[in-house]
């Protein structure tokens, strides 16, 4: 399942996908990101789970300038820290 947070409105999507499938709930992403905006918590079933912060969701394209924008290029960044495909972002 994708968990999807954030937004949209007249400037543009502003979304974090979470794959939960591929998500183990490590941690790994909340440590990697610059902006502080990740957490794991648990889901559904009890299990770990990474997700953004509830205070960030309407303000993602405030506090995140988008992973292309800024971290793509960072040795450490949340895609980076997880599996490949955990987490996208839609800016």
């Amino acid at each position: 399942m994708k968990a999807n947070y954030g937004y949209a409105d007249g400037s543009g999507e502003y979304y974090i996908t979470i794959d939960t499938e591929l998500c183990d709930g490590c941690g790994d992403c909340v440590t990697a990101c610059p902006e502080g905006i990740l957490e794991v918590v648990l889901d559904d079933y009890d299990e770990p789970k990474a997700a953004v912060k509830p205070e960030f969701g309407k303000t993602l394209s405030d506090r995140c300038p988008g992973y292309h924008a800024k971290c793509a290029n960072a040795s450490v960044n949340c895609h980076v820290a997880c599996k490949p495909g955990a987490i996208e972002h839609s800016w």
